[in-house]
């Protein structure tokens, strides 16, 4: 016998991304010439979903927003709570931080949205679907990573990861150009892989526990095979290399993760999707596909945690090599797009730093450095778009922000503010606090050679930012002869009109603002 049980006020996160798409296609088929309306309805989705995630917020103490639960034989573990005398499960599960992921992921979609807002009211060519195609893919990528966060069950874990995983090949290579394309290719590739290890990884888990959940009582019924009598799943291996199995999937995991937040040696298609995308879709990339690999990967450390599974070497080496290949490389860079790119890379080393040690303090220690590191870098791209919109084929490069400061200091200050902030240093006082909050479990777990490496790399990373502060900060040079008698004055570029895409960049500053000033905001959602 087996119940099941939904709750879809719970659900509500994820299911207003999934009404918007179907709303764009719907306006789509009645008036196919819109232009703005897309994006429109994907806005409001995205902010929806972003709201519908704040009951969620509050919860403390282990409390979790629970829906989709079985009850019955199906649902059984050793340890499961139970109802009415049977074993419950629930395969979505949001707590403070998976709803503060899910919270991360919304807002930033808006931003990106905002980023890709038709320039003008112009309706759009008969033979051109650009807009509903790319609200549409927007979109699903968000409900996808709304869902992973929250998953508990292998089938929709899967599912929900790639859901947030293909629909951004597709934006890529949008485009049409040869770059985008390439960089789509490159994507796509690394995906398949990444699917692979991942599905080689769930089979070795339920191998391992018999259990399709992941969960910390799947996890711990690896530990031995459970009676007949109490109706549970016994495990397929035995008892005593178990474990040993489940570290395997556990390896297995991370690297398929791997591939999707950058992590060397799984990093190549970075650069070349980053400059092969518009600014909005690399955004968007940097942004909610991150949190999306981070979400998925943190489902199932926190169902390994209750094993007490000690520090895995393969993310020390994984952690250590990405920090120090991202920055090397970000050094060389001149175009801004390509160092953001490698920005990715290096700060994804950062991310998974804390996850050395698999623990509730590691966890919530890599949430907190991934959204520092989402919220700076949703400024910096967006700053990235605006430049680009005022100096089409020149905002590119680092010249190109020489004398900022004097053009528009309001955007000048958002871009050193998100720079201080990947470099961690002050006014970017919540990316000083995301480093130490990321070093403490390195430290707690006795990784000094670890830790040293860090400690390299965040100088290094401090030359990556200030190289593109220096330029924002310094006056550009003055033409010879431009201050001659007689000499016409340089022409001066008008900005084209673009309310919405400011809105963006101001939403996002403002968000920066705040955790900077108030960095144990981000420390209290995360619970």
């Amino acid at each position: 016998m087996t119940g099941l049980a939904i709750d879809y006020t719970t659900l509500l996160p994820a299911l207003l991304p999934v009404a918007g798409l179907v709303l764009v296609l719907v306006a789509d088929l009645v008036n196919p010439r819109l232009r703005r309306v897309p994006y429109a309805v994907a806005a409001l989705a995205a902010l929806g979903a972003a709201v519908a995630t704040v009951p969620g917020l509050v919860l403390g103490g282990g409390t979790t927003r629970e829906t989709f639960c079985l009850t019955g034989r199906t649902a059984a573990s050793a340890s499961a709570p139970t109802v009415d005398g049977l074993p419950q499960v629930c395969l979505w599960q949001a707590d403070a931080l998976g709803s503060t992921l899910q919270l991360a992921a919304a807002v930033s979609a808006v931003v990106c949205i905002a980023l890709a807002w038709p320039r003008t009211r112009r309706r759009r060519p008969p033979d051109s679907t650009r807009e509903p195609v790319e609200a549409v893919l927007l979109l699903a990528a968000l409900a996808g990573t709304i869902v992973v966060a929250a998953s508990r069950d292998v089938g929709t874990w899967l599912v929900a990861l790639e859901l947030a995983t293909l629909p951004v090949i597709a934006l890529v290579a949008l485009s049409g150009r040869r770059s985008a394309v390439a960089g789509a290719t490159q994507l796509l590739v690394t995906s398949l892989v990444s699917f692979a290890l991942l599905v080689l990884g769930v089979a070795l888990w339920f191998a391992a526990t018999g259990s399709p959940f992941l969960t910390p009582d799947a996890a711990l019924s690896s530990g031995g095979a459970f009676s007949a009598a109490s109706g549970a799943p016994t495990s397929v291996v035995f008892p005593s290399v178990s474990g040993g199995v489940v570290a395997l999937a556990t390896v297995l995991v991370v690297a398929g993760v791997g591939f999707k937040l950058s992590l060397v040696p799984f990093h190549a298609w970075t650069p070349t999707a980053y400059a092969g995308s518009s600014v909005p879709v690399a955004t968007f990339l940097a942004t909610v596909s991150k949190i999306a690999a981070l979400a998925a990967l943190l489902v199932v450390l926190r169902a390994v945690a209750a094993l007490g599974t000690p520090a895995l070497v393969s993310i020390a080496l994984l952690a250590s090599l990405s920090m120090t290949l991202g920055n090397v490389m970000a050094l060389r860079q001149d175009d801004v797009v390509r160092l953001l790119a490698w920005s990715t890379v290096a700060q994804a080393g950062w991310v998974v730093l804390p996850l050395v040690s698999i623990s509730a303090l590691g966890v919530s220690a890599s949430a907190t450095y991934l959204l520092t590191y989402v919220v700076a870098t949703l400024v910096a791209f967006a700053v990235v778009a605006v430049t680009l919109r005022d100096q089409p084929g020149e905002g590119r490069s680092i010249a190109a922000y020489e004398g900022l400061w004097q053009r528009s200091p309001w955007r000048a200050g958002a871009l050193a503010l998100a720079l201080t902030s990947l470099a961690g240093l002050p006014p970017g006082i919540i990316g000083l606090v995301g480093k130490i909050t990321a070093l403490r479990p390195v430290v707690a777990e006795g990784w000094v050679w670890l830790a040293v490496v860090a400690a390299v790399n965040a100088v290094i990373g401090v030359a990556v930012y200030l190289r593109w502060l220096r330029a924002v900060i310094t006056a550009p040079d003055v033409v010879a002869g431009a201050g001659t008698e007689g000499a016409a004055p340089a022409p001066v570029a008008v900005a084209r009109r673009r309310p919405v895409m400011v809105a963006g960049l101001v939403l996002a500053s403002a968000v920066l603002v705040v955790v900077s000033v108030q960095p144990d905001l981000l420390l209290r959602l995360l619970g």
